[in-house]
């Protein structure tokens, strides 16, 4: 890129249009970069009709006001066109019908398998479009501290490379390029969740509650879903009924579930660190004339967010939880369903669904730097099965009243022993209990109070030190008498 501003006449441009001739060389292609090559590195459509669309969305990001580092409402408008994108039609009455069938036999499948109440959560039919309106807010809980992180990396690289003649020349843009890398983050984010909006069969789908107080199932996606299963369509929409009905119960019986799995994330998310020096020389060994260049300066992770040992931390306890999740629900949902012909395939075939991902999530993974998968989800589900046997329903569905009681990843790794580990640790505890109470209540001020706990009951004698027993008649070696030599007097 050269140093020096080009002459372009007496017509005044403004410094974005001036930007862009620089780094694409006015003349087109002739120069600069192929744009078809730019779209092929970017990893963007090569598509006329999505490019035009993108190009909309572009212009909409500078001329958008934004209230925060992203542009959310860019965000949800391109999830929208690309929910939309190949057909999204319109729930009919039928299938909402269908829909809220499925979900009331449910209800009523699921009460004699878990401890749990029938909720009064609304349910519902989907359409993708709906889908993206109803949880975009969670979608924005959820990557908004990565959004932030990248913003400010990028916006710091940007500036810092920028010739000092550019700086100058860009003026009052320089709050446009502070936006522009959480504006990117936008469009990707809505690009992520509108493929997203194709692959989800319920508001539940990937373990969390992106859509409170609601239970849902989106029949177009339900019927992609159950083609060349040789399944009944009544049969996988039950199936999936039932697993969405045991999510809602399991996340309005315990409240502080959702915040706990939200928390984890958020706290993940936090952490990213975006390495600027590393972007910085990229940035000085890519040829604007080459795309092959650009290509390889993406295809080398630049942009990757570097993990640290407190994420990892955090991404262990967060599959933990979301495997918990799916583990219970995966057990319930196969006691609740063992009469249906299809139960055990429909269930195998979700578990390698839930466990491999589809090409939606691999995208947001890219994008927020974590899987929102449950990898232990067999193992869970056998630890569920476990307690089911050795406490029943009620006992296995206690755990859930705090996050303290929560097994963890070794309990996973030994389903059959955590009762046995969790009685040591409760005995523990007590100890400390009672320890703390004797320490409040003055147990310890003198050591007389020692001999008198260990007396308490009567069956223990003080030692004879020789100085302190009785001169007089005292118990016999079967603490016989009248008893007063147990306490009798010192000499």
């Amino acid at each position: 890129m050269s140093s020096n501003p080009s002459d372009h006449g007496d017509t005044p441009q403004d410094p974005l249009s001036e930007m862009l001739a620089r780094l694409f060389g006015g003349g087109g292609q002739a120069g600069g970069i192929d744009p078809q090559e730019l779209a092929k590195a970017a990893g963007l459509p090569s598509d006329p009709n999505a490019m035009a669309m993108i190009f909309q969305q572009v212009q909409a990001m500078f001329s958008a006001p934004s209230d925060g580092p992203v542009n959310w409402q860019l965000a949800k408008d391109n999830a929208r066109r690309v929910a939309a994108a190949g057909g999204d039609p319109s729930i009919t009455a039928s299938q909402a019908r269908e829909v809220d069938e499925a979900l009331h036999v449910a209800q009523m499948w699921l009460d004699p398998v878990t401890d749990f109440p029938s909720t009064t959560t609304l349910g519902r039919a989907w359409s993708r479009a709906e889908w993206v309106e109803a949880t975009m807010d969670s979608w924005r809980r959820l990557t908004e501290p990565v959004a932030v992180s990248i913003s400010q990396a990028l916006s710091n690289a940007i500036t810092t490379q920028m010739p000092e003649e550019m700086k100058s020349m860009m003026g009052g843009a320089s709050s446009m390029l502070a936006n522009m890398g959480g504006a990117m983050f936008g469009i990707q984010l809505g690009q992520a969740v509108g493929a997203l909006s194709k692959e989800v069969l319920s508001s539940t789908d990937i373990g969390l509650p992106l859509s409170e107080g609601t239970m849902a199932l989106l029949p177009t996606n339900v019927a992609s879903f159950g083609e060349g299963l040789d399944v009944p369509d009544a049969e996988v929409r039950l199936y999936l009924a039932v697993r969405e009905a045991a999510h809602a119960r399991l996340f309005a019986h315990a409240p502080w579930l959702a915040a706990h799995l939200f928390g984890l994330i958020e706290s993940y998310a936090r952490g990213i660190h975006i390495d600027v020096s590393k972007i910085e020389e990229v940035a000085r060994d890519i040829d604007p004339a080459n795309p092959e260049s650009i290509q390889e300066a993406l295809a080398g992770g630049v942009f990757q967010p570097e993990r640290t040992p407190a994420q990892d931390a955090a991404l262990e306890r967060l599959e933990t939880a979301l495997a918990l999740v799916e583990g219970w629900v995966d057990e319930v949902t196969a006691a609740a369903t063992s009469n249906l012909p299809s139960a055990q395939a429909l269930r195998e075939m979700i578990r390698r669904r839930r466990a491999s991902g589809g090409p939606a999530e691999h995208t947001f993974a890219s994008l927020v730097g974590l899987e929102l998968r449950p990898r232990r989800l067999r193992d869970a589900s056998a630890l569920w099965a476990q307690l089911r046997e050795e406490r029943g329903i009620e006992g296995r569905d206690a755990i859930w009243q705090h996050p303290d009681l929560m097994p963890t990843s070794k309990d996973l790794d030994d389903p059959a022993g955590f009762s046995k580990r969790r009685e040591l640790l409760d005995a523990s505890d007590s100890d400390v209990d009672a320890a703390l109470r004797r320490l409040l209540d003055g147990g310890f001020d003198t050591p007389e109070d020692d001999g008198a706990a260990d007396s308490e009951d009567g069956t223990e004698s003080r030692p004879d030190n020789g100085d302190g027993g009785s001169e007089g008649d005292g118990p016999d070696e079967h603490g016989s008498g009248d008893g007063s030599g147990k306490n009798g007097p010192s000499a």
